[in-house]
């Protein structure tokens, strides 16, 4: 029996004990013989509903409660830092016993409550931001229209822990959830619609990032190449039905949420109908741009008359944007190597009297568009390290082209303790300050290393190489070349100054945690 005919047999089971009639929407494709009853369907949503346990209420309800809480503070902390005891009047008494609650509400009024942004989307922070701007002006046009005299430092103490904690609770709120889904609780039981290749992307993707909060239980895909036609599972999650069967497989597995990928059965009108079978389950629906890397603030909807488009903005690499980071770079470079001067200093001679030869190790790397520069470092190795590699090579525990060795021989006991804390890297803010390099951007890399790039990893000459990035924060010499290379490009599209000040924090705190290179 087909997943069509046993899935019409059980809805025709409980729509002959519900007794309703038939549904005029049809399930998305099923044949004209399984349309689904009006009671069936809400049985279905209630049935659903009531076995995923709804993780968005858990989080609301904690969320909600945070605000409460936070505002309650940020109310005692205004008072306290406004109008004396003696100052206070009326009007400020209740004004403070509801600030939590408008507070709550002027959330909820720009969205940050919205269930799609729960715990993976940075709206929730946006709307904080304008929760905030909205409190304020609630309160000129209070102020405005009543016979309350807000205190300045009331409103600039109050509207600043609240923009504080609003972060802090979402952040605390994010870290609850995410440790909870790594756990592989509060997930929800996802479909993956489409053609195999793109199928089996999609669904490693999602194993990728558990935090995402889907757990793939089904997948309704058709072959379109041999390779594929005859499969019973994809990256071990089961088969079970073609496109077609979406709607189908979603009331068999009893799933949350469909995710198509590419298929050429579902555009247009399929999609369409697809969307209203599902929206009658109560059910989700994604659809993966098949677009690899490619950030959220690079995306937006442009409308047009009968259709949505994806309009995906080109990476910041205007003159501007390209000046803006220039600038940063250098003041924050300049200010650290002032800051620093001192250790700097001790390094060097520490260098120089456990190990003979120069302090700076200079090296030419391959910098943006292509062109060589000399990089600055601490020398970590003994001075004939070069020649010393060849016998090395079969001891490599990095990747094909980068070569790294975790107790190499070459390495001098200063050197051990400075790669730790990533101390031999600080000469770099002097490439930095001449131009040579970013404190953001792709790992710098060897001529070599270059040589074996394909086309695609030329991308990454694009920008200036950095001290970090994003393999500095996600593995460094763990990482094999194909996953090095997709960092770099996936910085090389996405990077803001916002991106690389994210960066940076991650960078201290893994620094200061030891974990740099060996």
């Amino acid at each position: 029996m087909s997943i069509h005919e046993r899935e019409a047999a059980r809805v025709r089971r409980r729509a002959h004990r519900s007794g309703g009639s038939r549904s005029a929407v049809r399930a998305f494709d099923l044949p004209p013989a399984t349309p689904m009853s009006a009671a069936a369907v809400t049985d279905k949503v209630i049935e659903r509903v009531g076995a995923r346990g709804d993780w968005s209420r858990q989080y609301l309800v904690r969320i909600v409660l945070a605000d409460l809480l936070a505002a309650a503070i940020a109310v005692g902390l205004a008072l306290w830092a406004g109008p004396t005891a003696a100052e206070i009047p009326g009007g400020y008494t209740v004004a403070s016993i509801a600030m939590p609650f408008i507070w709550v509400t002027m959330l909820a009024l720009v969205r940050a409550y919205e269930h799609r942004y729960l715990g993976v989307s940075d709206e929730e922070y946006q709307a904080v931001g304008r929760a905030v701007v909205g409190m304020l002006g609630l309160l000129a046009v209070v102020g405005l229209f009543s016979r309350v005299q807000w205190s300045r430092m009331y409103i600039i103490t109050l509207i600043v822990t609240l923009l504080i904690f609003g972060f802090l609770v979402r952040r605390g709120m994010r870290w609850w959830l995410h440790s909870q889904r790594r756990a592989g609780h509060l997930m929800q039981r996802t479909v993956v619609v489409g053609r195999a290749d793109a199928a089996a992307e999609l669904i490693r993707s999602i194993k990728r990032s558990p935090d995402q909060g889907l757990d793939v239980v089904a997948v309704c895909t058709s072959g379109m190449d041999a390779a594929w036609n005859a499969t019973s599972s994809i990256e071990g999650v089961p088969v079970i039905g073609h496109p077609s069967d979406a709607v189908s497989a979603v009331d068999l597995v009893d799933a949350e949420v469909v995710a198509v990928t590419s298929h050429p059965e579902l555009a247009g009108t399929a999609l369409r109908r697809l969307t209203w079978a599902l929206e009658e389950r109560g059910v989700e629906l994604v659809v993966s741009t098949g677009l690899l890397d490619v950030a959220g603030p690079r995306l937006s909807i442009r409308q047009s008359t009968d259709m949505s488009l994806l309009h995906i903005e080109r990476p910041a690499a205007t003159r501007q944007s390209v000046f803006l980071k220039s600038l940063m770079d250098r003041s924050i470079a300049a200010a650290l190597i002032l800051l620093l001067s001192p250790l700097l200093i001790g390094v060097a001679i520490a260098i120089k009297v456990t190990s003979p030869g120069p302090v700076i190790f200079r090296q030419k790397r391959v910098g943006v568009r292509g062109e060589p520069f000399t990089i600055y470092k601490f020398r970590t190795m003994v001075v004939d390290a070069e020649a010393r590699l060849a016998d090395l090579l079969k001891y490599n525990e990095g990747n094909e082209v980068q070569f790294k060795m975790k107790h190499d021989p070459r390495i001098t006991p200063i050197g051990t303790f400075l790669r730790k804390y990533s101390i031999d890297e600080l000469p770099q803010l002097f490439n930095v300050l001449f131009g040579t390099m970013s404190l953001v951007g792709p790992r710098p890399q060897s001529q070599a290393e270059v040589d074996q790039y394909e086309p695609d990893a030329m991308r990454r000459l694009h920008v200036l190489p950095g001290m970090t990035g994003l393999w500095q924060i996600s593995g460094r010499s763990d990482l094999d070349w194909e996953q090095s290379i997709r960092l770099d490009l996936r910085y090389v599209d996405n990077w803001s100054p916002i991106v690389d000040l994210q960066i940076l924090f991650r960078t201290f705190k893994a620094v200061f945690a030891g974990s740099g290179a060996y």
